[in-house]
């Protein structure tokens, strides 16, 4: 019941469309049983068509009918059943191109639905989460939950319908048999049941070598320059072929295993068939009516054999994908955990009530009102631990910036001056404390304080597209405005590199913008935060990888947007924030000393050199 209620809380269709699903397997199942039902009739009436007549019904319809003999009423009779047959094969391949659809576009909106929740999840939730696993997830496990669990669970359930009608034909037809039948399949299941954990613990080895073989080929290739100088490839393909390795053996193991079903079901049934034959000619009284029950056990064993493997294969299936359906009904989960509705709820005020179905259907659902920011941002008394430590890696930070500012956060590494910043951009939730703008929470409403914020790391994220397209990120190509794009390149200073590139705007920049200098690349990232016209732009380490001619033109860049904009930035080169109006500086998650350039980074250096 687990098992049902996990897939039906991961399975994003309507669950009206399983039991309409259901009906039709049923509709199959009968018209199965009824033409196979008739089989049996219909070879005793084609060895004495004299049958007819002793038979009140049918005589009825022979004599209704423009026949010269029984013989062409025996054959009309068979018509019918081929007719039915015909009918039975057409809805049965239309119901199955129905459940194959329909399998495979919940794959589609799985794969929606996970990416959804985890753009939605809160920044905490990735600082104990592996990338390759969510890459995994949404990848493979997705594509999994489809043909290892929706398919094989769908025709498990047509398959035993098929073999609930077909064992009551066959119980009205001969009790006996029927019961031996139902024993030897009983026999056929119960090795596979009781090899259900090993089954289980086979589809978790290789979840677990697929999700370590992603994460060490990005290793691998994501470090390239360092593989290749220090000359560690070895390891990294000793690390893949130990993971390929246990793959391996887990699928080997599983896939022999699925061979099974239909072999040991097809030896029952022919010892079954061999042994009913020799048994009905031993007695006397069951050979009588032989040819007319040897007639419908055959065709229903036509059925029965691959229902009663497929549904052993499939429960295997199920089994083998446990672990898959408990990683991803574990991380649609994430979204109602406390804290994280807390947060879904700040990110989507206008809708807090109904915040986690949203994030189910849309992100971008939400009307996102424009922020008010007139005067002031005030940090209160902010302490933030991360989960699982003992100690803040923040106390009781309080700090103002008006309008228009730079302020710039220094300290040592460790100071807490990134964990700040975090907090600031509303990526980490404060335990105690506020962050207001103009006297509002920001906490109000996260989503309209995330719309106005723009964020420029040390390492600009760059997507392996044009520059135009890395500067307008997230905007499909339609909606681009051409006189913003061009504003932001000229106040980052980007025309010149522009003008010079072959194919301007339409350059491709690489992965991660491999094909561009540092300089270039956090200058696309102050493009990117002027093209999206944010008021407040945060710059964490933007140019301590900088070298110093290139350090001076971005800093110019920076320089440029003072008065403009109002700015947070961290730096470990001292002389970049010389411009800035204050100077915060940070030690063990306190704010230690503020005041000016002079006050702060001078006075400091001289009383160091006296």
């Amino acid at each position: 019941m687990k098992y049902l209620e996990q897939f039906l809380y991961v399975l994003p269709a309507k669950k009206i469309q399983l039991f309409w699903i259901v009906v039709l397997f049923v509709i199959v199942s009968t018209l199965d049983a009824v033409g196979i039902g008739l089989i049996g009739p219909f070879m005793g009436l084609a060895v004495k068509p004299e049958f007819v007549e002793r038979n009140v019904w049918l005589f009825r319809i022979y004599e209704g009918l423009p026949l010269k003999n029984t013989n062409q009423f025996v054959a009309l009779i068979g018509l019918s059943i081929i007719i039915i047959f015909y009918l039975k094969s057409f809805l049965y391949y239309r119901i199955q191109s129905y459940v194959l659809k329909f399998s495979y576009t919940q794959q589609v909106k799985l794969k929606l639905r996970m990416l959804r929740t985890y753009l939605a999840l809160p920044y905490s939730f990735y600082l104990k989460t592996n990338s390759a696993q969510v890459v995994q997830n949404i990848s493979n496990e997705s594509a999994s939950f489809t043909y290892s669990i929706v398919i094989p669970l769908l025709n498990s359930i047509a398959n035993i319908f098929v073999l609930i009608v077909l064992l009551l034909l066959l119980a009205k037809t001969d009790l006996l048999a029927t019961v031996s039948i139902l024993g030897m399949l009983l026999v056929a299941i119960a090795p596979f049941h009781y090899f259900r954990h090993k089954i289980a613990e086979w589809g978790r080895d290789g979840v677990e070598a697929n999700t370590e073989t992603i994460r060490i080929i990005n290793h691998a290739i994501g470090g390239f320059k360092e593989t290749k100088l220090i000359g560690c490839e070895s390891f990294f393909e000793e690390q893949l072929n130990v993971q390929t390795v246990k793959y391996a053996r887990a699928a080997s193991k599983f896939h022999i295993s699925q061979q099974l079903p239909r072999i040991v079901v097809e030896v029952l049934l022919m010892m079954f068939v061999v042994g009913f034959v020799s048994l009905s000619l031993v007695i006397a009284e069951r050979s009588e009516n032989l040819i007319s029950v040897l007639g419908i056990f055959a065709i229903a064993s036509v059925r029965i054999i691959p229902s009663a493997s497929q549904l052993i294969t499939s429960l295997g299936v199920l089994r083998n994908a446990k672990p898959s359906l408990d990683k991803i009904y574990l991380d649609l989960k994430e979204l109602e955990k406390p804290e994280v509705v807390k947060y879904l709820e700040m990110t989507h005020s206008s809708n807090s009530g109904k915040a986690v179905e949203k994030t189910n259907s849309s992100l971008n659902d939400y009307e996102v009102d424009k922020l008010n920011f007139a005067e002031s941002i005030t940090l209160k008394k902010v302490n933030y631990s991360y989960p699982e430590s003992d100690s803040n890696a923040l106390k009781n930070i309080s700090l103002t910036v008006r309008k228009g500012e730079s302020i710039a956060l220094i300290g040592k590494s460790g100071a807490g001056k990134t964990t700040l910043v975090d907090v600031f951009l509303g990526l980490l939730i404060p335990q105690a404390g506020d962050i207001q703008v103009d006297g509002r929470s920001v906490y109000q409403n996260l989503r309209t304080w995330h719309q106005s914020i723009g964020y420029i790391p040390q390492s600009i994220f760059l997507m392996d597209d044009t520059i135009k397209r890395n500067i307008a990120f997230g905007v499909p190509n339609h909606l681009i405005d051409e006189k913003k794009l061009r504003y932001a390149i000229e106040l980052a200073q980007l025309s010149d590199l522009v003008r010079e590139l072959p194919e301007g705007l339409q350059t491709s920049v690489g992965e991660r913008g491999v094909r561009l200098s540092g300089g270039q690349r956090q200058r696309i990232g102050i493009a990117r935060a002027l093209y999206h016209e944010r008021e407040i732009l945060v710059l964490d380490e933007a140019t301590s990888a900088l070298d110093n001619e290139t350090e001076a033109m971005v800093s110019e860049a920076i320089r440029a947007l003072s008065g403009t904009k109002t700015m947070i930035i961290i730096a470990h080169r001292l002389t970049t924030v010389e411009h800035c109006d204050r100077i915060y500086a940070m030690d063990k998650g306190q704010i230690v000393k503020y005041g000016s350039y002079q006050e702060v980074v001078l006075e400091s250096q001289n009383a160091k050199l006296s």
